[in-house]
C-alpha cells in the first residue's frame, strides 16, 4: 500500500510499529499532511517466527493496514512494505525516498528499540503509557522489594483516578476481596460482545495469512480500527463493567467473556489509550453507572498490572528471557498443539483459544499456566504458545506474565509467592469439575484429578525451597500429614508419561 503521491523529497519519515496505531501517539500527534512521510512494514520474518493463531495474526495486519488507509485519506504520504524484516523495509525505504532523517516512537519491544539504535532511527519519548519505564525505574531504585500494589497505589495518586482529596474514593484503594466471589448458578446472561462485519481488507489478510496459522477465523469481536474501539469503550462501560466486579475470577463454561472487557487488544495496539479508557470508567463510577467495587478492580488491571507489567519488562531485561528458577525443562505437551485431553477445564479453555485466540486471566494464570508450573514445561516453550495465541499478546505482556507470575521461573522477582493449586480451587472458582472424568478429591490412582496429584507433586519437588515461604510454608508443611505421599509421587509419575504422550 503505498498513496499515489510517494515520490523522493526532502522531507522527514516517521515509522510506525504495528502496536502504535494511533494519531496522537508521539511523533504522529504533531505531524501535519505534506510536512513528513509515513512508513510502515509488514514483516515477513515476523509472520514466520511463530505458529500465530489466525486472529491474532488477522488483528495486528487488518489494524495496520487500516491505520495506513486512514492516514492515506487524511492526506499523508504512506510508504506501506511488506518486506522480508522489519531493517530490510527500512533500508528499502531509505534507498527510494533518502529522507533526512526517520523519527519513531520508542517501540514497545527491547528488540524493536535495539534495532532502531543500530540503523540510526531517532527515537522520540513513548508516550502510550502512563508510566514510563524511566519512571518507573526511579521509582522502583530505592525499594528492596518492588510490589504492584504499592506502584497502583502511587498511580492512583500521581493520576486522580477515583481519587478524592487525596484519598481513595470508598475510603479503601483495593476491593479485591469483594471481586472473588465464586461461579452464579443463575445462569444469567452475560452482555454479548460488539462485532464488527468483516469486509474486504479483512478478507484480503485472511487470504495473505500463511498456512501455518491455526485456529478459528475472527468473527469481528477484536477491533481493528480506532473507531470501533471506541464504539466498545463506550458499550463497555454503559453495558459490561456494572457487572464486571464480583465475579471477574470466576470461568464458566456457558460463557467464554463472562463481565471481561475485552479491551486489552486495542489497548496493546494503540488503538486506544489507558488514560481515557479510565477517564471514561471513573467519570461512570462517579455518576453511580458503574458500582466502586467494578471500577476499581478494572482500573487496577489498566494502571496497576499493566503498567506494572510494562515497567518490570523494561527493567529486567534482555536477561529476563532466560530466568528458570525452578529448573523447569519439559516440552510444551501436546494437548497445546492439538492434542485432546480429558481433562475438562484445560480441554475447555483450550477450544475457547481456538475459537477466539483469548482467554480471561485466571484462565491463563490458573489453568494454563498453572498446568505448566506443576508439570515443570520449560518457561520460554510456554511463553512462545502464548505470545502465539492470544490476540492481546506482545512480548512485554508475556515475558513477566507467563515466567513471572504463572511459573515462578523468576524466582520471586514478579509475585511473592508461586501460584500452584489443585482441583479445589478449579472447582471453587469454576463450574468445569462436575462433569469432568477425573476426581478433583483424589490424589492417587487412575481417576485422581492431574492437578491434585500435580500440586502435591510439585510442592514435594521444591520442598527446599518453598518451606522458607511465608506464603506457602504451611501447605509444604502439608506434606508431612500425607500417609500416600508415595502413591502421590507414583501417580505424578503416570500423570506426566500421559501428558508427554498425548493421552492424559
Amino acid at each position: 500500500m503505498r498513496s499515489p503521491k510517494s515520490t523522493p523529497s526532502e522531507v522527514e519519515t516517521i515509522w510506525v510499529f504495528g502496536d502504535q496505531l494511533n494519531r496522537g501517539l508521539g511523533p504522529l500527534a504533531t505531524a501535519s499532511p505534506g510536512s513528513v512521510r509515513i512508513l510502515m512494514v509488514e514483516s515477513k520474518a515476523k509472520l514466520a517466527s511463530k505458529h500465530w493463531h489466525r486472529q491474532r495474526a488477522h488483528l495486528l495486519i487488518a489494524s495496520m493496514r487500516r491505520f495506513a488507509s486512514e492516514l492515506v485519506d487524511e492526506g499523508f504520504d504512506v510508504d506501506y512494505r511488506h518486506a522480508a524484516s522489519l531493517g530490510s523495509g527500512l533500508e528499502e525505504h531509505r534507498a527510494l525516498f533518502k529522507p533526512p532523517r526517520v523519527l519513531a516512537m520508542e517501540p514497545n519491544s527491547f528488540d524493536a528499540h535495539l534495532l532502531c539504535e543500530r540503523l540510526g532511527v531517532t527515537l522520540v519519548r513513548s508516550d502510550q503509557f502512563l508510566c514510563h519505564y524511566d519512571e518507573f525505574a526511579a521509582w522502583s531504585e530505592s525499594k528492596r522489594s518492588v510490589k504492584m500494589e504499592d506502584f497502583y497505589r502511587w498511580q492512583r495518586v500521581r493520576l486522580g483516578h477515583l481519587m478524592d482529596q487525596g484519598e481513595p474514593l470508598g475510603g479503601r484503594w483495593n476491593f479485591d476481596a469483594d471481586n472473588r466471589e465464586r461461579p452464579p448458578k443463575d445462569g444469567r446472561a452475560w452482555p454479548e460482545p460488539l462485532r464488527t462485519p468483516l469486509d474486504d481488507l479483512d478478507r484480503e489478510v485472511l487470504a495473505d495469512l500463511p498456512t501455518s496459522c491455526w485456529g478459528a477465523d475472527p468473527d469481528g469481536t477484536w477491533a481493528t480500527s480506532r473507531s470501533e474501539a471506541l464504539r466498545r469503550l463506550d458499550y463497555v462501560v454503559t453495558s459490561v463493567l456494572p457487572t464486571f466486579g464480583p465475579h471477574e475470577d470466576a470461568m464458566l463454561s456457558s460463557s467464554w467473556h463472562l463481565s471481561h472487557t475485552l479491551l486489552s487488544s486495542s489497548l496493546n495496539l494503540g488503538l486506544l489509550l489507558p488514560g481515557e479508557v479510565c477517564d471514561a470508567v471513573d467519570a461512570a463510577c462517579r455518576k453511580g453507572a458503574i458500582p466502586l467495587a467494578s471500577a476499581e478492580g478494572f482500573i487496577r488491571q489498566v494502571i496497576g498490572w499493566r503498567e506494572y507489567v510494562w515497567g518490570c519488562y523494561w527493567k529486567w531485561m534482555p536477561e529476563y528471557r532466560v530466568v528458570n528458577a525452578l529448573d523447569a525443562h519439559r516440552p510444551l505437551p501436546p494437548l497445546f498443539t492439538g492434542s485432546p485431553t480429558s481433562m475438562r477445564c484445560v480441554s475447555h479453555v483450550m477450544d475457547e483459544v481456538r475459537d477466539h485466540g483469548y482467554a480471561h486471566h485466571i484462565q491463563r494464570l490458573m489453568i494454563l499456566g498453572n498446568l505448566g508450573l506443576l508439570a515443570g514445561i520449560e518457561p520460554m516453550a510456554l511463553n512462545e504458545w502464548m505470545w502465539a495465541s492470544f490476540v492481546d499478546a506482545a512480548e512485554w505482556v508475556m515475558l513477566p506474565n507467563v515466567l513471572g507470575m504463572a511459573l515462578f521461573a523468576d524466582g520471586g522477582q514478579m509475585a511473592t509467592k508461586p501460584y500452584a493449586a489443585g482441583g479445589a480451587f478449579i472447582n471453587k472458582m469454576s463450574d468445569y469439575c462436575g462433569s469432568c472424568r477425573y476426581d478433583r478429591k483424589v490424589r492417587t490412582g487412575p481417576d485422581a484429578c492431574p492437578f491434585t496429584t500435580l500440586y502435591w507433586s510439585f510442592l514435594d519437588r521444591h520442598r527446599d525451597r518453598f518451606a522458607r515461604n511465608a506464603r506457602v510454608a504451611q501447605q509444604v508443611a502439608g506434606l508431612g500429614r500425607l500417609s500416600d505421599l508415595d502413591g502421590v509421587r507414583q501417580r505424578s509419575d503416570d500423570v506426566l508419561a500421559a501428558l508427554d504422550a498425548g493421552e492424559l
